[in-house]
């Protein structure tokens, strides 16, 4: 909260509405509320359901009772002496309106400015939030340990998606990171494909996407697997897509530009033979949100920082054949690298 405060300028303070916004400053989870931040002071606005919880726990800031928020914000921004109100540049154009309407007397202004402030502040991680996005992991872990017997020939994408959801849930997970990807077969060359009723075949890659949530702070590893038995073409393409992880992982270090760790991994694979087939930027930021900044991509101007949290997950995907994902989390430090991922990247033929 004070980093937020410090930013401001004499005479401007900004308005805080949405979910992910609210918890990050507040560390308190609401699915309403406004935060009223000036240089000086800040306040969270809640209503009846969440006002006794949030005046226990939060300390960041005061929590005040909602009773009629137009008066209450206009009446916080005119004791502040706030000329200049900045709001969050992802809110949508409905909420933006309503804000406006309400604080009339203020210049209310969607600043891109306090975005990519914000967007830096989330980009490094503090020693609690790599805490809970290594929990996360673990627990994401350790139901994938609990779902691999399920995978055989004869069950269904669904059923295995579903599996691992459950055994996520009962470790300890809020929700699923998003919507979880279990493809096998053919459809292993969708890189977002959808869990359906597709039955799991001898000699099928099945490519698990999926991520835990602890404390509002998501995981997302990606592993791929053969059952039954698995081809020369496959092995080659799988140790291919290992080779890429691995040199992702070594290139990301402190000062290093996020287009060249791509670069490192994108090489690999051209070099391979198998270029047109990785399809994808080979990583992402993600903490509250599944995906934050910095990106991995080719076109990425971005720089890695001590404290961002990236995914390595190079693949290679080719059409009415198979497809192989390998995917960690790697956070930057001070000496190097860290892999928060610890599940194993061997090739695993399942049911041999």
């Amino acid at each position: 909260m004070i980093r937020l405060q410090n930013f401001l300028q004499e005479g401007s303070a900004a308005i805080i509405v949405t979910d992910i916004g609210r918890l990050y400053f507040t560390g308190f989870k609401s699915s309403l509320g406004y935060l009223a931040v000036s240089r000086n002071k800040a306040t969270l606005f809640l209503d009846g359901r969440y006002y006794l919880a949030a005046n226990m726990s939060v300390k960041a800031c005061e929590v005040a009772l909602i009773s009629d928020i137009s008066s209450q914000l206009n009446e916080f921004f005119k004791a502040e002496k706030v000329k200049k109100i900045l709001t969050e540049k992802d809110i949508t154009l409905t909420e933006f309106s309503y804000i406006s309407k309400m604080l009339k007397d203020f210049s209310v202004e969607a600043s891109d400015e306090m975005l990519e402030f914000i967007d830096c502040l989330r980009a490094v991680k503090s020693e609690w939030e790599i805490e809970c996005i290594k929990k996360a992991q673990s627990i994401a872990e350790k139901a994938l340990d609990k779902t691999l017997p399920l995978i055989k020939e004869g069950v269904t994408e669904k059923e295995i998606a579903a599996f691992l959801e459950y055994q996520m849930s009962i470790l300890g997970s809020e929700r699923p990171s998003f919507e979880t990807i279990v493809v096998a077969g053919k459809k292993s060359a969708m890189p977002h494909g959808v869990p359906d009723d597709n039955k799991i075949k001898n000699g099928d890659f099945v490519t698990i996407d999926f991520g835990a949530v602890y404390n509002g702070y998501h995981s997302d590893m990606t592993r791929t697997f053969a059952v039954g038995s698995c081809s020369g073409k496959m092995k080659e393409v799988y140790n291919l897509v290992l080779e890429a992880n691995l040199a992702a992982e070594k290139a990301v270090i402190k000062g290093a530009k996020c287009s060249l760790v791509d670069k490192a991994a994108r090489d690999v694979i051209e070099n391979g033979g198998y270029g047109k087939y990785f399809t994808h930027s080979t990583g992402h930021s993600l903490g509250l949100e599944i995906h934050e900044v910095p990106s991995l991509s080719p076109k990425s101007d971005q720089v890695l920082s001590v404290g961002n949290i990236v995914t390595d997950e190079p693949g290679i995907y080719i059409d009415s054949e198979f497809g192989v994902r390998i995917e960690d989390m790697l956070l930057v430090t001070e000496n190097g690298v860290l892999n928060l991922t610890n599940y194993p990247k061997k090739l695993v033929v399942l049911n041999n």
